[in-house]
């Protein structure tokens, strides 16, 4: 099992989408895929599901992460586990609800209590982590991808612990690069201070705490323009940016690569610009690569869709590898 978090603290890069896509595409490799909605606006779930499930989901409040970790924010006991809800195929997901943000102040409150060995603090920060084992052992997930807002808030690091990998969606423009200077040097602070919490505790405490890896993936470059399958000039000039800061913010690494665009072996794919094909998809409800004559995707947007589904199958096999999943033919 593997736990993948998808985050960039710049929003509008494309993030939800490239969750979305990427569990439909695990699945449809063979992999059994959860899909963790731990952003509070919800975004995935509603890519998932429409307006009457998801008002269902939400008055109900049984079936979603709030559910999940109301117990604690009220103070009367532990998590509480959900079943996750299937979205087809080898896929399951663990639905969102907007009052996820109240969880904030807890989580917030609870990361120093953890230096303190303060149980009721562990099981806060751990909640995440704790949730998400236990759900995917009960579908008997492979791949738990998270999806998580574009901030650097108390819900996205105890997010973040419980990921085993990072993997950063990026736009190629100059508010991402900024937002990867901001991302990197926080994600490895958190780490280390994990760590640090992690070691004090050891042997003293019998929750399952998270390791705190989130070992760097890699980065992909979403929603550039395409001008004969390549980058427009606008956008080069950011895109030769990005191996660099991404080692020096990143992996904190020293790194002087000119400003050009070159091969980067941390650059997982670099996706064009589809947005042509988003309200078919989003009327269907399915994924881009999966849109059909009877969905509208005729003519060029057929062929769009049959590129999409390259692009997408080859990430997955890629995000595969890097994360040392087992390979599927």
């Amino acid at each position: 099992m593997r736990t993948i978090a998808l985050f960039n603290n710049k929003g509008g890069v494309g993030k939800t989408t490239l969750v979305y896509h990427l569990a439909h595409m695990f699945s449809r490799l063979g992999y059994r895929a959860l899909a963790v909605d731990l952003d509070p606006q919800a975004n995935l779930t509603s890519a998932f599901f429409d307006d009457d499930r998801l008002e269902n989901l939400w008055s109900e409040e049984v079936d979603t992460i709030l559910a999940c970790v109301s117990p604690i924010l009220e103070g009367t006991g532990d998590i509480k586990v959900v079943s996750p809800i299937q979205a087809g195929e080898a896929l399951w997901v663990i639905a969102g609800d907007l009052g996820l943000s109240r969880f904030e102040d807890k989580l917030s409150a609870s990361w120093a209590g953890g230096f303190n060995e303060d149980p009721a603090a562990l099981r806060a920060t751990s909640s995440f982590h704790r949730i998400t084992v236990q759900a995917a052992a009960s579908v008997g997930a492979e791949v738990i991808l998270f999806d998580v807002g574009p901030n650097l808030g108390a819900i996205n690091r105890a997010a973040l612990l419980a990921a085993d990998f990072l993997l950063i969606p990026l736009a190629a423009d100059l508010f991402s690069l900024q937002g990867l200077k901001n991302l990197g040097p926080t994600v490895r602070d958190w780490r280390t201070k994990w760590r640090r919490v992690r070691e004090f505790v050891s042997g003293r405490t019998n929750i399952d705490l998270p390791r705190g890896e989130m070992a760097p993936a890699g980065y992909v470059v979403l929603q550039h323009a395409v001008r004969l399958d390549r980058p427009v000039k606008a956008y080069a000039r950011w895109l030769g940016r990005i191996p660099a800061v991404y080692r020096e913010a990143v992996l904190g690494e020293e790194y002087g690569w000119p400003e050009r665009n070159l091969e980067d072996e941390h650059c997982l794919a670099t996706l064009r610009n589809y947005r042509s094909l988003m309200p078919m998809a989003q009327d269907a409800r399915k994924p881009m690569f999966d849109l059909k004559p009877a969905d509208g995707a005729i003519g060029s947007h057929a062929q769009l869709v049959n590129t999409c589904l390259l692009e997408f199958s080859r990430l997955a096999d890629r995000v595969a590898q890097v994360c040392g999943l087992a390979l599927r033919s």
